[in-house]
């Protein structure tokens, strides 16, 4: 079993943007994933102060049991087609790509029905990740999820859910876990601030956690929720869960790494898989790259 931790690489990610989305309805679901990759993409990682930026594409598949819930706990009503981390080193960072930001706004009108972002004054927590790859570009190599969980903003929720991401952490089959506890989501102060785009939450959306979970393969997550270390947990859960949304991820593209643009940042996510594929390490060197960069300064 493979025990190397490359959680400690996520430690410089002082405050965080978790934003969800869902694509307007019609757009054909290739059409818009290859617009959010290779267009939207490369637009955000060019934009100042951002240390981390990474989108997170949910399949299509949104099968009932993809995360087993205790009698009590309901799905959660929402329909999600993705998410996106965007992180900073320090409020400086933060500010300056939110003032630039609006040129996004466009590209909201072109791809989202309903866009909303959390907000992470104080960052995330990266509790294991065994994945050796920082910068991942392509499907994903896990079988990973996204668990929306509601508290019903109970006091004793937000402590309970660090210390059930922990346990579930140290569980040799889980090779990725990260824990966002953001600011509850306030609907009159609609985040991010576009005239396009549905920017409202429901009751049950507004104050939630995000664990980020990822197994080997979807057996292991089965064998998994089968053992006792997650049995031991259904009896909290059912005392302080609500309800639960389930997204499977299928992509997981990185565009920015420790202020860094990456090769899909600065090319597009498409054209980043066929330099990698073929091995075009020109592609990659400085008197390359720095044809595609006008400001070298971030």
């Amino acid at each position: 079993m493979d025990t190397a931790n490359f959680a400690g690489r996520d430690e410089n990610l002082r405050c965080l943007s978790y934003g969800v989305l869902r694509k307007l309805a019609g757009l054909p679901q290739d059409l818009f994933a290859d617009y959010w990759r290779d267009v939207l993409g490369p637009l955000c990682a060019r934009l100042p102060g951002i240390s981390y930026y990474v989108q997170h594409h949910f399949s299509q598949d949104r099968r009932a049991n993809l995360w087993p819930l205790p009698d009590g706990v309901r799905h959660m009503d929402v329909v999600l087609d993705g998410a996106a981390e965007i992180g900073f080193a320090d409020i400086d960072g933060l500010n300056r790509y939110a003032e630039a930001s609006p040129v996004l706004f466009g590209d909201v009108f072109h791809l989202f029905e309903h866009i909303v972002a959390y907000n992470l004054p104080r960052g995330s927590h990266t509790l294991v990740d065994r994945e050796p790859d920082g910068i991942p570009n392509g499907p994903d190599r896990l079988y990973r999820l996204h668990l929306h969980l509601n508290g019903g903003s109970a006091e004793g929720f937000r402590p309970w859910l660090s210390e059930w991401a922990r346990h579930l952490s140290s569980a040799p089959a889980v090779r990725k876990l990260r824990l966002h506890l953001p600011e509850p989501y306030d609907n009159a102060r609609p985040s991010p601030p576009s005239p396009h785009g549905d920017h409202r939450v429901s009751d049950e959306r507004k104050d939630i956690g995000v664990i980020e979970i990822g197994f080997a393969s979807a057996l292991t997550a089965r064998e998994f929720c089968e053992s006792e270390t997650y049995r031991a947990t259904i009896t909290d859960q059912r005392r302080h869960l609500r309800s639960v949304g389930a997204f499977l991820v299928s992509g997981v593209y990185t565009y920015v790494r420790d202020g860094v643009i990456t090769t899909a940042g600065l090319r597009g996510s498409r054209t980043a898989e066929l330099i990698e594929r073929i091995g075009a390490v020109n592609q990659t060197r400085n008197e390359v790259t720095r044809r595609f960069v006008q400001d070298t300064q971030r």
